[in-house]
């Protein structure tokens, strides 16, 4: 009988007939998924020394175990606060400052630092885009120029355009709060999980909201263009989703049939999203 921790053989020998199981575990801490833009978009849980295509995980079973904390800044045992950071880290880096989630609170235009300016700069001055997504109906949203179509593949939208680039971030994020009290800014993520979504024709949603664009972003928005269909590799959805708090069961056992947005879905319906659990360190295993 032989047992190897990580990728190995457990082999059991019973008079002539010997069985072999293969086994894989992963450890690391989570950070939200990368993907890769295909049909269907490709997903990738990487750790520090490895990484697994989930995709490939798709209908079998895996077991996963919360092990400890590591604040994706100081690297320490410490309980996560929000975005994968340690309260003290939380309060105090800029990558966790207000204007990460409400970009109209940038600063970097003016000169002027919030927490840090250098990195601020770095962030905020270059172009970002205002666009409308589709995943649980249809929301408006600011992202950099780079990320797009990561951060509509993150949201779990199933179309997407974008209506609006502007060299900063803060006009970005007055362009987003004067289309919010007209287009919602959330996603409903039960709705969007159980697929339970309407096709929205969302070049006539950029010109229905076109009067509502501040004046100083006007000139920048975008006239001609067509929207992005997304798909998710996912075989079954779920019909009452429950979120795993793995904090809590300190362990799961499933078999996975989907992944959308950050969540991967299970087929007890259970699901769990690996962005909002950034910062814990958990087993894999296969």
């Amino acid at each position: 009988m032989e047992f190897t921790i990580g990728i190995g053989i457990f082999s059991l020998s019973l008079g002539f007939l010997k069985i072999r199981f293969f086994f894989m575990n992963y450890q690391g801490v989570l950070t939200k998924m990368e993907t890769e833009f295909s049909q269907p978009i490709q997903y990738y849980l990487v750790f520090e020394n490895d990484f697994i295509n989930m995709n490939q995980l798709l209908d079998k079973t895996i077991s996963m175990q919360f092990v400890q904390y590591q604040c994706l800044n100081c690297g320490l045992d410490k309980p996560i606060y929000r975005q994968g950071f340690c309260k003290s880290c939380f309060f105090d880096i800029p990558q966790a400052a207000d204007w990460i989630m409400r970009p109209e609170l940038s600063t970097a235009h003016l000169d002027k630092e919030d927490r840090n300016l250098e990195y601020e700069k770095k962030v905020q001055l270059q172009p970002h885009v205002v666009y409308l997504a589709n995943s649980s109906d249809v929301k408006v949203g600011v992202t950099r120029k780079s990320q797009i179509p990561t951060r509509w593949i993150d949201q779990g939208a199933h179309e997407a355009i974008e209506i609006v680039e502007v060299p900063n971030r803060y006009l970005a994020g007055i362009t987003e709060v004067a289309l919010k009290d007209h287009v919602s800014d959330k996603t409903n993520w039960r709705t969007m999980l159980k697929n339970d979504i309407v096709d929205e024709n969302l070049v006539e949603w950029r010109e229905r909201l076109k009067p509502y664009i501040p004046d100083e972003a006007k000139e920048y928005f975008i006239e001609n263009n067509t929207e992005t269909n997304l798909e998710f590799p996912v075989h079954h959805y779920p019909e009452k989703p429950k979120s795993l708090n793995i904090l809590k069961e300190q362990s799961y056992t499933g078999k996975l049939v989907g992944i959308k947005g950050q969540y991967l879905i299970f087929d007890d319906d259970t699901v769990f999203n690996v962005r909002a659990n950034e910062g814990l360190v958990v087993q894999i295993s296969l």
